[in-house]
């Protein structure tokens, strides 16, 4: 095992323990590029973060395919994210846009020939947020039409007040970072139950992602208190769970975790090989339409 350049914003130039499948895919990284608009405050703003400092990631992991979600600092101008998929490589990146109601049909049509399958709505936050809960509704039922999905940063408690609106959707519904299930409450958070019976529907999925967001043992820890909750979602369904490294870590302003670790920590929450595989390869290719 020998060590690879190391990679921004991310800490440790080890590669991970296990190996990456073939057709393995990074399902959620942000890209950055101070080329395209920004929107609310610049200190949101990271540099060294564009699509060619993530082909050293990728060089570290063994990950082939990307999903690019668009950043919170670049609003709704979603051509930073079109651009990164281009430049990584439009048949083996997709990428999630951010809308907003207004949007036209014309641009849903560009944004999907440009290799987005789905839209965000980050609302854990209210700072800088781009859109908000009542635009999920409308939004959802355009984006429907196009055979995307809506992905949701929410929190936990977030979750749990609108579960009547969840329930409504009629589209595939992606949740963030386990869920944000907190600790120590985890599984016992009503956000668990309320996740859970989407997942019985057939069309809802979780990405096993940031570990760090809301675990309190952290990479000290190992982060083995999201263990479980991870272990949950993959047992309850196994076919609609994707991984994604989060990269560059906006949330993580001082200290960067190792994304070799966080790699592993995979190995993990999925211990079986095969069943990993489905994640990082199977999974992936559906959701995101890979061919």
């Amino acid at each position: 095992m020998h060590d690879e350049p190391a990679v921004p914003h991310s800490s440790g130039t080890r590669k991970p323990r296990i190996a990456a499948p073939e057709g393995a895919c990074d399902a959620h990284i942000h890209v950055y590029d101070r080329r395209f608009a920004l929107h609310g405050s610049p200190d949101a703003m990271l540099d060294n973060a564009t699509a060619d400092d993530y082909r050293l990631l990728q060089q570290r992991t063994g990950t082939q395919r990307t999903v690019i979600v668009q950043p919170r600092v670049h609003g709704t101008d979603n051509s930073v994210t079109l651009a990164a998929i281009q430049a990584l490589g439009a048949e083996r990146t997709r990428g999630v846009a951010v809308v907003r109601p207004e949007v036209s049909d014309a641009e849903l049509q560009h944004l999907h020939a440009g290799g987005i399958r789905g839209i965000r709505f980050t609302l854990y936050t209210a700072t800088n947020a781009t859109t908000d809960f009542s635009m999920v509704e409308p939004l959802a039922n355009r984006v429907h039409a196009l055979g995307w999905h809506v992905q949701l940063h929410w929190s936990a408690d977030q979750i749990a007040a609108h579960s009547t609106l969840l329930e409504r959707l009629p589209c595939t519904v992606v949740f963030d970072h386990l869920a944000r299930l907190p600790q120590p409450d985890g599984l016992s958070h009503p956000a668990h139950g309320v996740v859970s019976r989407l997942l019985d529907n057939g069309r809802t999925w979780i990405k096993l992602s940031g570990a760090y967001l809301d675990s309190a043992l952290g990479a000290e820890g190992g982060y083995a208190d999201t263990v479980e909750i991870a272990r949950a979602w993959a047992r309850q369904a196994p076919e609609r769970i994707v991984w994604g490294s989060d990269w560059p870590h906006p949330t993580e302003r001082t200290a960067k975790p190792d994304d070799a670790q966080l790699f592993d920590l995979l190995g993990e929450w999925v211990p079986d090989e095969a069943a990993r595989r489905r994640v990082l390869v199977d999974n992936p290719a559906r959701l995101y339409d890979f061919s």
